[in-house]
């Protein structure tokens, strides 16, 4: 089902693109303005989405997608190197939250009209439009919004004494799942999802990987991975490695989802696709349901006792080209995509987590994602990722350093990260 969707994806796309061809071609009247939408792949629903708000525009203008590359790196890659060349082609463009401060910096964004924030930012859960801003202002347009929960089978935490109905930290479900001699399925694997969860750990225990949010040059870059909080965060990691199962520095969150939904994890953190996931096995024939009757869901694990979780925080959000033709019509595109009743559409159809907290209790939604309120509490204490110009510096350095996990020495693994860092960005060192 999600190749077929893909397909229609592109094919909608290619659709869109051709006619924009035949409208300035032999003499044809020029039609509406035709806006440019670079998206990343999904299961076909921006697409839709630009199609309905066309036709919602009643002539002003034309939504055409271009679907980026899947790894969100190679997005930004494309993106930055179009842009640095002032391409004009490129009037919305579907953004991974962590490189919004690079492209603000960079002046590749059209500043957010006042109006416009106020009306995009009506509702909005705090973790989208902390990773939509960039120095205090907002600069991109929250679309939609992801975090991650804590996933546990019911069965095998029947009778351990975890009480999951309320918050949990992370070191009672290391003893949990060794007690019962099972799995945690987390994010092992060096890639951006080790950043992802090495900051949630950080931020949890009331720390920050980049202290500075907004330095004007390299070498103003702050770090707090000396910390108390950097230090436990670490201690963590490795613990959960010794659950990790085997092959846990290679499991990245679909082998992870698998893991779980075997029934070989116990436990596992990753973001609500899990859900879906699972319920497409079931219409398949290859899960029984009591196998999505199984699975229960809680808030993210506390770093430390008391102090409230700090999720990861994903999802994708709308930036405004800067050297577009159509500014204006752009920024009036943005407010028809990200519409409460599109947001919905867009969780139901592709199930990804709306940005508007009203969308969690739809009853439609509710319905179809019961975890949606645990959702919508995560989305509200999730925190971004550092937030800095020079993101990819700051996540390929941890991603060097905190790999492989199980190997990591806690008390020294990050100053040793906080000085490759700065070398990184001092252009003394390579990654």
């Amino acid at each position: 089902m999600r190749r077929t969707r893909w397909r229609r994806t592109l094919a909608a796309g290619a659709a869109t693109v051709a006619l924009a061809l035949l409208a300035g071609c032999g003499g044809a009247p020029a039609g509406p303005p035709v806006l440019n939408w670079y998206i990343n792949p999904d299961d076909g629903g921006q697409a839709e989405i630009a199609q309905r708000c066309s036709a919602a525009s009643n002539g002003q203008y034309r939504i055409a997608v271009s679907v980026l590359p899947r790894q969100s790196a190679e997005q930004r890659q494309q993106l930055i190197r179009r842009l640095a060349a002032n391409d004009s082609s490129i009037d919305i463009m579907s953004i991974d939250p962590p490189y919004i401060p690079e492209f603000a910096e960079a002046k590749f964004l059209a500043p957010v009209p006042e109006e416009v924030a106020q009306r995009t930012t009506a509702g909005i859960v705090n973790s989208a439009k902390e990773g939509a801003s960039w120095n205090g202002e907002l600069v991109t347009v929250p679309f939609w919004a992801n975090t991650q929960l804590l996933w546990y089978r019911k069965s095998q935490v029947a009778g351990t004494g975890l009480d999951l109905s309320k918050p949990v930290t992370w070191d009672q479900v290391v003893a949990t799942a060794q007690a019962k001699n099972s799995i945690i399925a987390a994010q092992g694997i060096r890639a951006e999802s080790l950043t992802v969860w090495l900051n949630a750990l950080v931020e949890g225990g009331g720390g920050q990987i980049v202290t500075n949010a907004s330095p004007q040059d390299p070498d103003g870059v702050q770090l707090g991975l000396d910390s108390p909080a950097a230090t436990k965060a670490a201690e963590i990691m490795k613990a959960v490695s010794t659950v990790g199962g085997p092959g846990f520095s290679t499991n990245s969150e679909d082998e992870n989802s698998n893991a779980f939904q075997s029934g070989d994890a116990m436990f596992q953190v990753n973001w609500p696709f899990v859900w879906g996931k699972v319920n497409s096995a079931v219409e398949e024939g290859t899960v029984p349901q009591s196998t999505p009757d199984d699975f229960g869901w809680a808030l993210y694990p506390q770093t430390e006792a008391g102090r409230p979780s700090a999720p990861p925080y994903g999802g994708i959000n709308l930036g405004v080209g800067a050297f577009s033709k159509h500014t204006d019509l752009a920024y009036q595109a943005t407010e028809c995509i990200t519409s409460t009743e599109n947001q919905k559409q867009y969780f139901l159809t592709n199930g990804n987590p709306a940005a508007r907290i009203s969308v969690f209790t739809d009853p439609d939604v509710v319905e179809k994602f019961p975890m949606a309120p645990v959702i919508a509490q995560s989305l509200q204490q999730a925190k971004p990722r550092p937030q800095t110009a020079y993101y990819s510096e700051v996540s390929e350095s941890i991603q060097r350093t905190y790999h492989p996990t199980a190997g990591i020495d806690p008390p020294t693994v990050g100053p040793a990260t906080a000085a490759l860092i700065k070398a990184v960005l001092a252009k003394e060192e390579l990654l």
